[in-house]
């Protein structure tokens, strides 16, 4: 499908060349700029002038990379096309997804099998009207106080040891120099994104397997907020996706975790199923409604322009490692294959 953007490299190509023929004859430049009309009219007959809504919720974490899609889209593909990008939570936004609220539902960790069978409830089964988009690569992110001098660099079992209940004593009042002797005698401040985020998700099933997290834990829905918390506490430490680090770099540290070979920055070069910081990477995911994408023009069109270009383009921009590009190629087939 060709895209406005490309009407419009083709109008501006077509208008330098017949610029830089100005010194030719008057037949030759009534020549090429019929020649430059017609070329617009082919093309612009092509393109599918679409309008409509498109509405997206789901994942914080994941929010400023749909968000970014979403306007590029708007403003250089389908400018009457209405994209609207939520940011409630994984959790919250398959609450909406599940009864049919939204055309896709944005999460940092995979579909649950309690939410595949309530979709099944709705009249929507999971193989065959739901597609599954995994975007890109995220890095869970540890971060810290630009005063904290002392824990810039933390093994993953002490990170995973302070954030479990009971691990130094019962009331979960943990001081730094629990951790390491030679840390300061001062309580640990701990936060994080709270129970509607997959992040948290994240965090609690696969770094603590599912034990209890700390009783002093503070968590938040908005990351926004756990970033001015820990901006202005030396002894806090929180735990979100690497995009709000990148974003708050002036704010707050990156703690570089040790997975057993020496301390790793977070990183787009470190984070990847295969690099140093595998550890603490994840994949985030959009989930597609088939269903809208056969009734509705503009959500087919825009679930493509995610796969052949959006993902791959903005992924790093917004703090995301990319994917591989045939995985993106795979996904564009299928929908190809709709319409």
């Amino acid at each position: 499908m060709i895209k406005k953007l490309g009407v419009a490299l083709l109008a501006v190509s077509m208008l330098v060349s017949t610029a830089a023929c100005a010194s030719s004859t008057a037949a030759t430049t009534a020549g090429a700029a019929a020649t430059t009309a017609a070329a617009e009219t082919t093309a612009a007959e092509t393109v599918a002038e679409l309008s409509g809504d498109v509405i997206i919720d789901g994942s914080g974490t994941v929010y400023p990379l749909m968000a970014a899609i979403a306007e590029t889209y708007m403003v250089e593909v389908q400018p009457e096309v209405n994209v609207q990008v939520g940011r409630a939570g994984s959790s919250a936004g398959f609450k909406k997804f599940i009864p049919g609220e939204t055309d896709f539902s944005d999460a940092s960790r995979a579909i649950k099998q309690e939410e595949i069978d309530q979709l099944k409830e709705n009249g929507l089964n999971f193989e065959t009207d739901v597609m599954e988009i995994k975007l890109a690569l995220d890095g869970l992110t540890m971060v810290i106080n630009k005063e904290n001098t002392w824990a810039t660099e933390m093994t993953k079992d002490e990170i995973v040891k302070m954030y479990l209940s009971g691990s130094y004593n019962a009331e979960d009042k943990v001081l730094w120099s629990d951790i390491r002797a030679d840390w300061p005698a001062e309580e640990v401040k701990f936060y994080g994104p709270n129970e509607n985020h997959g992040t948290y998700e994240f965090f609690f099933e696969s770094i603590l397997k599912k034990a209890d997290m700390v009783k002093t834990v503070n968590l938040q829905q908005e990351y926004s907020t756990l970033v001015d918390l820990v901006s202005k506490d030396k002894n806090a430490i929180a735990f979100f996706g690497f995009g709000y680090y990148v974003s708050n770099k002036d704010k707050i540290t990156a703690v570089k975790v040790d997975f057993g070979n020496g301390p790793v920055e977070p990183t787009l070069e470190t984070i990847g199923e295969d690099k140093p910081y595998a550890g603490f990477t994840r994949p985030v995911f959009t989930y597609l409604n088939l269903k809208y994408a056969m009734e509705k023009p503009q959500v087919l069109d825009y679930a493509k322009y995610v796969v052949a270009q959006g993902a791959a383009e903005l992924a790093g921009e917004t703090g995301f490692a990319p994917l591989p590009m045939d995985q993106y190629e795979a996904y564009l087939a299928e929908l190809n294959k709709i319409g």
